[in-house]
């Protein structure tokens, strides 16, 4: 089976070269085709996995790019299945929640041991939400307003995996008085998340049970190939956290979006200096097709 090599840049900061590209043919016995200029190109090749790992190392050294080897075949996927926080948007909700009560520093830094795998998720979840008891409601509307961004490429991903005909979910482990409003702003089909216990207008400082962590997010993703009709290769994943992990592995294409440590270690395919069009050019989707809305 041919496999191809699929090289990511942020070009503002180092463009591809098109003398790279030329001396990887050469390398892999490959005919290259760019995804876009000096951002992201693919390489197909006769050679194994292993092969094209060992030949295209020498030539890539540490040039600051993203690298994937992929089978040439099947690489559109027909259902995205992707985190929020700090992945679809620029942010980690519940750590601006903290700001507003003035423990963000100490929120933060367990959102981090979570998402790096270093502390059991559900227990850490209750911990943080714990600390906002007594917060407005009318916060959350702020945090929207004011804090919520979306990752650069996100809403040309989500149009464009839609456009391809595929079916798309925003799965978190966060709360679905964000979902709902992130999944509009970048055109989801559907979304899931926890939800914080609210009573008289103020956060109780309880999340309502089950939290939905890694292995529900693994059960919600199998539930939407069920019911699509779809095997775990057509799926893609993405997403920055330990949480995530389970259902990174499974899908057909798995990515970890400028992810924690132990979960970069662990990812099928990392993406560090592109944005989430990346996700697109691991698809070989070129630019001319991407669409923005």
């Amino acid at each position: 089976m041919s496999q191809v090599l699929v090289l990511i840049a942020d070009p503002a900061r180092a463009p591809l070269s098109f003398e790279l590209v030329r001396a990887l043919e050469r390398a892999l016995a490959g005919s290259s085709r760019w995804l876009a200029p000096e951002q992201a190109v693919e390489i197909l090749s006769p050679l194994t996995a292993e092969e094209i790992r060992a030949r295209a190392t020498p030539l890539l050294a540490d040039l600051p790019l993203d690298v994937a080897v992929l089978p040439a075949a099947g690489r559109r996927k027909r259902l995205l299945v992707a985190d929020m926080d700090s992945t679809m948007i620029t942010v980690e909700c519940l750590d601006e929640l903290a700001d507003y009560v003035g423990c963000k520093a100490e929120v933060a830094a367990i959102t981090r041991a979570a998402m790096n795998g270093e502390i059991d998720y559900r227990e850490s979840l209750r911990r943080r939400v714990a600390l906002l008891e007594g917060l407005p409601e009318r916060v959350i509307e702020e945090v929207i307003a004011e804090r919520i961004r979306a990752t650069p490429g996100a809403q040309t991903l989500v149009a464009t995996m839609r456009a391809q005909g595929a079916k798309t979910a925003l799965v978190s482990s966060g709360f679905r008085q964000f979902t709902r409003h992130v999944a509009a702003l970048l055109g989801f089909d559907e979304e899931r998340g926890n939800r914080l216990i609210i009573e008289d207008g103020r956060l109780t400082g309880r999340v309502a049970e089950p939290i939905l962590d890694a292995s529900a997010k693994l059960a919600t993703l199998e539930e939407l190939l069920a019911r699509e009709g779809l095997p775990a290769e057509a799926a893609l994943a993405v997403g920055d956290g330990a949480n995530d992990l389970p259902m990174l592995l499974r899908a057909g294409l798995g990515v970890a979006f400028r992810a924690h440590p132990r979960v970069r270690a662990r990812a099928p395919v990392n993406i560090v200096h592109g944005d989430l069009r990346a996700l697109l050019f691991l698809q070989g989707i070129p630019e001319a097709e991407h669409r923005s809305a």
